[in-house]
């Protein structure tokens, strides 16, 4: 098949979609599929074994508002180019987010001179009005929606103060668009059974319109240290290391909660949180830091790439996924193939994807209970009976359930759908 797979902003690690695009597109290509990525800013970056096979990227740029070093920036005049980069202007300036919708335009303005080259085209959650265009165009389409970002709205809304709760309703207001657009794909895909149930109630999108198609990991790269992975022991972790990867620093990834529990496993003895995640030096988390007097045992880092991230949850004895809500999780079962005890919220799908009872990969936590995390955290860390036992437990869940050539293949199966669907929907046309 000749696939077009989009990406409206794919931010190349610990980004849920970022990783999504990357990994999907090597596993299509591996198994013989032509694969073209379209994708705005942050572009992902492929890998070597991708790209060898075929791959490709074709950018997309918008006019990057929210990128490094200078977000919510207004651009220079000399750097208008159309229509749409003014709608993308306009939607910043009163307070929304444009991505998706801009995105999705000037996609379709693409995709207008390339009618003949794809198969089938794959959208990766910008679920913008442009979309609506492709099967007019006579493209089949796939969408997949990780999860409705209206969990996010609803956490952002009650975290903010004052005036601030407008601006945050605001800037999701893309949310009125994507679900008119998501109830106008014939092939919805989705993660997890969660994320199917949340999405179809947030979207209103009849039963049975969406399939899930768990997302994947790379065994062979996150992968547990030799000592752990030979069952001898805690060999090759760093004692008292504690690692949490967060794609943003946003209410509905519950940094908070686990830097109130650090801070009382710190009080206690000594302990090392590596916080994967980009920090507003002036937002939330750091100020909790500061707050809390943690600055000694808390360390920040980010732009890790997969090797650096794999190395760090390797070197772990302890992962800890604090989410309010999660439509997968990609850091829990990260750490899980890493074999890495993981202390995690029964949140959304986290339950659902790390198991429960005797197999169960993961210690689950009521979300909001920092007190409960400390708990677990210190008794982890005073017994390494048990960390091995649930080290193991976690490896041999990834092994069983989830490999990015599994998703590959139940996608391809989802693309002939959408294939199979646009040309019986042509025949009838043309009748």
């Amino acid at each position: 098949m000749r696939i077009a797979l989009l990406s409206y902003r794919s931010k190349p690690h610990c980004g849920g979609q970022g990783v999504y695009v990357r990994h999907l597109s090597r596993e299509l290509a591996l198994l013989g599929h032509d694969v073209e990525i379209f994708s705005g800013q942050p572009y992902p970056d492929l890998d070597q074994s991708a790209i060898d096979a075929g791959v490709r990227l074709t950018k997309v740029p918008s006019l990057d508002l929210y990128g490094e070093p200078e977000p919510f920036r207004t651009p220079r005049p000399s750097e208008y180019r159309d229509w749409i980069d003014l709608i993308e202007v306009g939607q910043m300036w009163t307070a929304a987010f444009g991505e998706p919708l801009t995105f999705s335009l000037r996609l379709a303005r693409l995709m207008e001179k390339r009618r003949g080259d794809f198969d089938v085209v794959h959208d990766n959650q910008s679920l913008g009005y442009g979309l609506l265009r492709l099967p007019k165009m006579g493209f089949p389409l796939v969408a997949t929606i990780h999860h409705p970002i209206t969990r996010d709205r609803a956490l952002a809304i009650k975290a903010a103060k004052g005036w601030r709760k407008i601006t945050a309703a605001r800037w999701h207001s893309f949310l009125a668009m994507q679900g008119r657009v998501a109830r106008r794909i014939p092939v919805l895909l989705t993660v997890s059974r969660s994320s199917e149930v949340d999405t179809r109630k947030a979207f209103n999108i009849p039963v049975g319109r969406l399939e899930t198609i768990p997302l994947g990991v790379d065994t062979e790269l996150y992968r547990p240290p030799a000592g752990a992975s030979s069952g001898t022991g805690d060999d090759g972790r760093v004692p008292g290391r504690i690692v949490c990867v967060a794609s943003a620093d946003a209410p509905l990834k519950g940094v908070s909660y686990l830097l109130e529990a650090i801070a009382k496993v710190a009080a206690e003895r000594p302990v090392e949180l590596t916080l994967v995640s980009k920090l507003d030096p002036a937002g939330p988390s750091a100020r909790l830091i500061e707050q809390l007097s943690i600055g000694s045992s808390v360390r920040v880092v980010n732009g890790l790439d997969d090797e650096e991230l794999a190395g760090l949850l390797a070197s772990a004895q302890i992962a800890v996924v604090p989410s309010l809500y999660e439509g997968f999780s990609l850091p829990a079962v990260e750490a899980m193939s890493c074999g890495t005890p993981l202390i995690a919220t029964r949140a959304g799908a986290i339950p659902e994807v790390v198991g429960e009872g005797e197999d169960a990969g993961a210690v689950l936590v009521p979300p909001r209970d920092s007190g409960a995390i400390a708990q677990e955290v210190l008794r982890l860390l005073d017994d390494e009976e048990a960390r091995t036992a649930l080290g193991a437990a976690a490896r041999k869940r990834v092994e069983e359930n989830y490999s990015w050539a599994a998703v590959a293949a139940k996608t391809v199966a989802a693309y002939q759908r959408a294939i199979d669907q646009n040309a019986a929907a042509t025949a009838e046309e043309d009748q």
